[in-house]
């Protein structure tokens, strides 16, 4: 391998300074920081000081701590935590390490070889799951500690090869953190490497099907979705892109490298056409079965590794040998990127075996294929299967075939969300559901909400006619509800990408589980599938909608404060437990007030995830708020200068709300130089005393408002990004309030429910200001559950 980990961005130090070793003949502890020690046992007294297939940085500044070593034993003391060992080898009764902070009263000691109540993290595959599957363990633990056992990683050597370890040893690292969640992945990070920032267009909309299809149906089908204003980034092929019906003497047509020319006849003219199309394209591949003869490429690939091609003898698949895993970026890989391929969709399936004991081809796999992937430069991407602790360095990942059931939706926000307690962000979900299951228009079109909130959009299907995607093959309502959630996901891509970048530079991910900001919060651990989307709340429904109310629901926990609706500016109060009701076309998503999201424009724009000139921001009413936009010149190539800038928002809430747009710093050329803004201002009454201003100059607007989601909506058109915008809005200093009355009418109309019944609530609500007295009066008309909750949320909220 030419490349290694230090050639494509990652921070590869894996010495300590000698300053933070304790070291004895056969232990050393290695303080890195005061709630991180790397505590090492070995009877030949050989320690290792490379970086292993988990670990790449060692070299942390040196922290303070101090050592009471006597012939009792020996104690080593940070500011967080207290280790006292005998100086014998690692027991339970002979090394232990007290977490301070009062975490716990009885908990918070951990001892060698035992477990902690962990909070989970992630699993290699959900391949034929439906629903629910055991999970790993992950970095966090309400008891404040975890351990991450390090001791059978192999050895990446300086030329980026890998090694076994020279003999037995035990090799763990303690991470003591209390519940600084987000303080414990930070320093894993620093450890074991950051998350690589994606790519921009992996966060657009990926089509992927499971189809036999040709360069002419693949083009109709592009084609179609462009006539219908649905927007993708990545077109996926499938395995049929190669030739699959191959002569039995060879085996199976599951591993393939040779382009069927039947449906494919010019591979370099249909991958061009897609990258006109603004769609970067990756192909599956099933590497298992090595390259037999049958392949076009076989022939110069076997004389330069020694193969007897005259026999037509298989070159094997091995990872483990550098002269083959050489050739096999040479002739398979590097060829189809020439033509336009921009990465590779891994499809491993066979296991955890190699000529190396112990040493996972999945793990070699996603290595050197995300190494070679960045070869010249680029921003490196592959979609692969988790391979354990520290596979976060190689997104993105890709969960496996699942069923296509409610169970499978339901178990999918809270095995994405819980992911990132191994640091692992970056999870990508068959949108849909995989294979079997029943078609189900209402499940479908919840999943692909749950999917735009999700890490990577996704969609995908097996190979079964009847299995399909499309949202045209859905009722009327789904359809809408579809092509409406995949446009929002597009829209997105300024937000997501922002936070792509806050995940590597401050290692907080996408996707966070609500105890990541709420420790100590008890209601943040009661609400699995419940998530920080970024900033935002984000509640996807995963059951089936009550049929007489035609609404959904998701029991949420609302944290303290005042949050909004996301798409219909709906008030809530926080700090409590509420059931959040939603009809097919929209799902719970919550921001906080003093909220800033910027997003583009709600207009099509074709395939593109550029930095866009046409803008959307959403501005929440009730507190103050700022949000800083990064946008960077996407160029594929790293190895030149990447231009970044960053935009920051202000918003300042008040009886004169006042909003501005700061011009941009750094380079020039990334944002446009004049951008169009459309500000939605929500949770606001109208007003019309309303300026913008321009370098200190009134410029012209137009102004609406939206009476049902209390939003003034203010366009601005060709604003210079150098100078900024200021906005100054005079409001009662108060938030519009909910209409209870017109929600309440709305939800009592949709539902199939009797129409004396619709009337009889309707009154109560008219008739009664009072809400402790109209909730007492809804209760005794013995209403059905979900009917009665449906109330109270709004009556509530």
């Amino acid at each position: 391998m030419d490349l290694t980990l230090k050639d494509i961005g990652f921070s590869v130090a894996p010495k300590a300074p000698e300053a933070s070793m304790v070291q004895g003949d056969k232990y050393r502890f290695t303080i890195l920081t005061p709630q991180l020690i790397r505590l090492e046992y070995d009877e030949t007294g050989r320690f290792e000081d490379r970086a292993t297939q988990t670990v790449i940085n060692r070299n942390f500044p040196p922290v303070g701590y101090r050592v009471i070593d006597d012939l009792e034993g020996l104690e080593i003391i940070t500011d967080n935590l207290h280790l006292v060992y005998d100086k014998k080898k690692f027991s339970r009764n002979g090394l232990s390490i007290q977490v301070g902070g009062n975490i716990s009263y009885y908990r918070s000691i951990w001892r060698f070889g035992e477990a902690s109540e962990n909070l989970k993290g992630t699993t290699r595959t959900l391949d034929e799951s439906n629903g629910a599957v055991p999970l790993e363990d992950g970095l966090l633990s309400r008891n404040g500690f975890s351990i991450l056992d390090d001791s059978r990683s192999f050895i990446i050597g300086d030329d980026g090869w890998i090694s076994p370890r020279s003999g037995e040893c035990i090799d763990i690292y303690f991470f003591g953190y209390g519940r600084d969640y987000l303080g414990c992945l930070r320093d894993f990070f620093r450890l074991c490497g950051e998350t690589p920032m994606l790519p921009r267009y992996a966060l657009g909309n990926w089509w992927s099907r499971y189809y036999h299809y040709s360069e002419e149906s693949y083009k109709e089908l592009i084609e179609k979705f462009e006539r219908e204003e649905i927007p993708f980034s990545v077109a996926v092929l499938d395995m049929d892109w190669h030739i699959t019906d191959v002569d039995p003497k060879y085996g199976s047509g599951w591993t393939g490298y040779t382009w069927n020319r039947k449906l494919f006849p010019d591979p370099k003219r249909f991958i061009g056409w897609l990258n006109r199309k603004g769609l970067r394209v990756t192909l599956n591949v099933h590497p298992a079965d090595g390259v037999r003869a049958f392949e076009e490429m076989y022939p110069e690939m076997a004389t330069e590794l020694g193969v007897d091609k005259a026999n037509e003898e298989k070159i094997h698949f091995d990872m483990t040998d550098p002269e083959f895993v050489k050739a096999y970026f040479k002739y398979l890989h590097h060829p189809n990127e020439d033509m336009g391929v921009s990465f590779w969709w891994i499809d491993w399936q066979q296991g955890t075996s190699s000529k190396l004991e112990g040493l996972d081809p999945l793990w070699l796999l996603n290595h050197y294929h995300f190494i070679d992937n960045g070869r010249n430069g680029s921003r490196p991407l592959i979609l692969s299967r988790y391979a354990g602790i520290g596979s976060h360095r190689y997104p993105i990942g890709f969960s496996g075939d699942t069923f296509a059931t409610w169970e499978t939706l339901d178990f999918q926000p809270y095995f994405t969300a819980t992911a990132s307690n191994a640091g692992y962000g970056w999870w990508s979900h068959d949108i849909g559901g995989h294979m079997h299951g029943t078609k189900d228009d209402e499940m479908a079109t919840r999943w692909i909400q749950f999917g735009v909130f999700s890490p990577i959009m996704r969609i995908h299907s097996s190979d079964n006619p009847f299995n399909v995607k499309e949202p045209w093959q859905y009722d009327l309502v789904s359809e809408k509800t579809m092509k409406r959630f995949l446009r929002l996901r597009h829209q997105l891509v300024p937000y997501i990408y922002t936070m792509n970048r806050r995940f590597n530079k401050e290692g907080k991910p996408l996707i966070q589980p609500m105890y990541y900001r709420h420790p100590y919060d008890e209601g943040a651990y009661g609400v699995p599938n419940q998530y920080y989307f970024g900033d935002l709340i984000a509640c996807p429904i995963t059951k089936p909608m009550d049929k007489r109310l035609k609404m959904g629901h998701f029991r949420a926990w609302i944290p303290e404060g005042i949050y909004f609706d996301f798409f219909t500016g709906w008030i809530y109060n926080g700090g409590r437990k509420i059931d959040l009701f939603r009809d097919i076309c929209t799902i719970p998503v919550l921001a906080a007030a003093g909220s800033v999201i910027p997003m583009a424009s709600e207009a099509y724009a074709g395939n593109s995830t550029d930095n866009p000139v046409d803008m959307e921001i959403r501005v929440f009413a009730g507190a103050d708020g700022s949000f800083s936009l990064y946008e960077d010149s996407s160029l594929d190539c790293m190895g030149g200068k990447l231009l970044e800038a960053e935009t920051k928002m202000e918003f300042k809430w008040g009886q004169r709300a006042e909003f501005a747009i700061r011009g941009f710093t750094g380079d020039s050329g990334v944002v446009p130089e004049k951008r169009n803004y459309c500000l939605k201002f929500i949770g606001f009454e109208d007003s019309d005393d309303i300026v913008v201003l321009q370098n200190g100059q009134k410029i012209p607007f137009i102004k609406k408002y939206f009476s049902e989601a209390n939003t003034i909506e203010i366009d601005i058109k060709s604003a210079d990004t150098v100078c900024g915008l200021e906005i100054m809005i005079a409001t009662s200093g108060n938030i519009a309030p909910n209409d209870i009355k017109r929600k309440a009418f709305d939800i009592l109309n949709k539902a199939n429910i009797e129409y004396d019944l619709k009337s009889e609530i309707y009154m109560l609500i008219k008739k009664h200001d009072d809400k402790t007295r109209l909730l007492g009066e809804l209760q005794v008309l013995g209403l059905e559950n979900s009917l009665l909750a449906s109330m109270f949320e709004l009556i509530t909220a």
